[in-house]
């Protein structure tokens, strides 16, 4: 039964009067701790639990072995800022309007965030790495919504003279604010990692803790799919040699040295990312913890590896919208290992740990919690999502579309004229075979036409105090 903050705050009370929580089970009265592990440009077949079977990530394995994978996980909007702000919100971009690096969250939308309500229900809450939400003139402020806050505007640095990898960084202050929890009071701490994203501007861009540097030596990779150059030669000017996508292509993947070496890196960065995940495991395990925190570990878009002819993501292909999902939820030991295909959202992220920790999802937010189907409930769930980014760079052209789990339907807009893609993705999961064009799916093109119109609408009408339904 979920419970009010008024409720919470009680029942808090008395867990520190009689001691609860201390024993090796989850305590069915002291709401659990939340652990929220997020990666920055991992998408979902990068772990070995996701399909992968050359990088290494035990612990990213264990958590979806001991807990409930999602395996058709999307962002909303395939950029740092906005999906951060969505995982903060549970809003898509069009509700909080972060659309870009600079704007910060309004008071009403901190209000509405996880970690402000879970404070407010009397968790101590910690964040710790990329904030990835406003500029540096806005830190402080964030800083002041957490008892305990290691973030950092920006993209930061991930060797720093006098201080480990970054990752390892990121890790030993994880440590450091478990050791100061207890078990009478619940806590949530979110570790932003910056990790596997690049350094931009730095070569070799993926720089991994040097100690990783051979762990892939030998090792002969195979090329992805997409990768023969026959999608890229057949788009139109506007998305080819002048933007973003494909500069960073030249730079990290032009060559199949350099792909290789960019990739292999990028693996490495994934795998000290699994590192530090296993220490915060084992720390929690000393601390007699494990078995009442709630662990979701997610990533905050996907990632381009040279498909397609580009690089980075923006765009509403699956290599850059889908990513990991994983809720590890220790009152659901009978659910261990569970795989569910329903379609979740970054936007699910607040409002299932909002549930994990008994509190109720604020009406006007546009996410789900994931809580009843890792409970393995078959509640109506949604049947299409919509995809905006609308982020105002002249490389980077922006697009919308609409994804129903069986077609996938997105245009840039801005175009002159707009260019359109349409995937069977029931047939076609690889994205192989553009219909836009095809006079026998003319029908299902202005079908999906119509709902990208219908959810443009329905979110520009979208208003923070009043309740939110999705386009009928």
């Amino acid at each position: 039964m979920r419970r009010t903050r008024r409720e919470l705050l009680g029942t808090l009370g008395g867990a520190a009067a009689i001691g609860l929580g201390c024993g090796p089970r989850p305590s069915t009265d002291r709401p659990p701790n939340i652990l929220f592990l997020l990666t920055d440009d991992q998408r979902y077949d990068m772990f070995g639990a996701g399909g992968n079977p050359i990088i290494r990530t035990p612990n990213m394995d264990r958590l979806a072995n001991e807990g409930v994978m999602f395996t058709n996980n999307y962002v909303t909007t395939a950029i740092c800022a906005t999906s951060r702000a969505s995982f903060f919100t549970g809003l898509y971009a069009r509700c909080h309007g972060i659309h870009g690096f600079r704007t910060r969250l309004s008071e009403e939308q901190h209000q509405l965030s996880y970690p402000v309500q879970l404070r407010d229900a009397g968790y101590r809450t910690g964040f710790i790495g990329k904030y990835g939400v406003g500029g540096a003139d806005d830190i402080e402020d964030a800083a002041s919504r957490y008892d305990y806050f290691e973030g950092w505007p920006g993209q930061g640095q991930y060797l720093v003279p006098g201080r480990a990898h970054m990752t390892e960084h990121l890790g030993n202050q994880a440590l450091e604010f478990l050791g100061g929890s207890d078990s009478d009071q619940p806590w949530n701490l979110s570790v932003s990692f910056k990790a596997p994203h690049v350094q931009d501007r730095v070569d070799p861009y993926f720089i991994n803790d040097p100690r990783l540097d051979d762990m892939y030596d030998g090792l002969r990779l195979q090329p992805f799919p997409h990768m023969d150059g026959s999608y890229y030669d057949s788009l139109p000017e506007f998305l080819k040699d002048d933007t973003e996508s494909r500069i960073r292509w030249v730079r990290r993947f032009g060559t199949p040295e350099k792909w290789e070496e960019s990739v292999k890196r990028y693996y490495a960065l994934i795998h000290g990312v699994d590192i530090q995940i296993g220490r915060m495991l084992a720390r929690l395990e000393e601390l007699g913890q494990l078995d009442n925190t709630v662990v979701i570990f997610t990533g905050d878009n996907g990632f381009f590896l040279g498909e397609r002819g580009w690089a980075g993501k923006w765009y509403m292909h699956e290599e850059s919208i889908r990513t990991p999902m994983v809720v590890r939820d220790p009152r659901l030991r009978g659910r261990a290992g569970t795989r569910r295909s329903e379609m979740a959202l970054n936007i699910d992220a607040c409002p299932t740990i909002l549930e994990a920790a008994g509190l109720d999802r604020p009406e006007s937010m546009n996410g789900r919690s994931l809580m009843p189907l890792a409970r393995g409930e078959s509640p109506e769930w949604r049947q299409e999502w919509f995809y905006e980014h609308l982020f105002e760079n002249p490389r980077v052209p922006m697009s919308e579309g609409v994804h129903t789990g069986d077609w996938k339907y997105f245009v840039f807009h801005q175009a002159d004229p707009p260019h359109e893609e349409m995937y069977h993705l029931a047939v076609d999961p690889q994205e192989t075979v553009n219909l836009a064009s095809s006079p026998d799916h003319a029908a299902t093109l202005a079908r999906l036409r119509q709902r990208r119109q219908a959810w443009t609408e329905n979110l520009e009408g979208w208003r923070i105090d009043q309740p939110w339904t999705e386009p009928a």
